[in-house]
């Protein structure tokens, strides 16, 4: 369901003979770069998830200030992308984040967001639907007229009395 892409596979080792595998996220985190690699989105969208307040804990720094992600970040980060890309508003992110920074005592105000904004998605999911169905009668128009050789015959803006395109 939260799809973190796997680390880099490190090549094997000439002197080992063991195969290459993936590495989890270290202790110390991964940088902005692998970070942004494996949840699918750019430095620039996740540094500005941080700036929004939609990051739930704040994202790790080195001692000369870079960002390290740990797999909670990255994992968090997939969420926020999920909700954002089915439309979820910024700020309703940021209040989800803010919701599960708070911790417990509050989860029925977020299953109510999660919930409200579920009913959202599938009423775009009903529109998006019809669209589709009005989209597949087109093709069949189209492939039945080819196939019929009456391609020709198909509505065009400058022809009048013309079939339905």
């Amino acid at each position: 369901m939260l799809e973190v892409k796997p680390a880099e596979v490190k090549p094997a080792s000439a002197a080992t003979g063991r195969k290459a595998r993936p590495t989890a996220v270290p202790a110390e985190g991964v940088t902005i770069a692998e970070a942004a690699r494996r949840t699918g989105v750019s430095v620039h969208t996740l540094r500005y998830y941080e700036r929004a307040g939609l990051v739930v804990t704040p994202v790790d720094r080195t001692s000369g200030g870079r960002r390290r992600y740990r797999e909670l970040d990255l994992k968090w980060i997939v969420i926020c992308t999920k909700l954002r890309a089915t439309g979820m508003p910024i700020r309703g992110i940021r209040r989800y984040a803010e919701l599960v920074a708070a911790g417990p005592g509050n989860e029925e105000e977020r299953l109510a967001l999660l919930e409200a904004h579920r009913a959202e998605v599938l009423a775009r999911l009903g529109e998006i639907q019809e669209n589709l169905k009005m989209i597949d009668h087109k093709i069949e128009v189209y492939r039945g007229s080819l196939a019929a050789g009456e391609a020709d015959r198909l509505w065009a803006p400058s022809i009048t009395g013309a079939a339905e395109s």
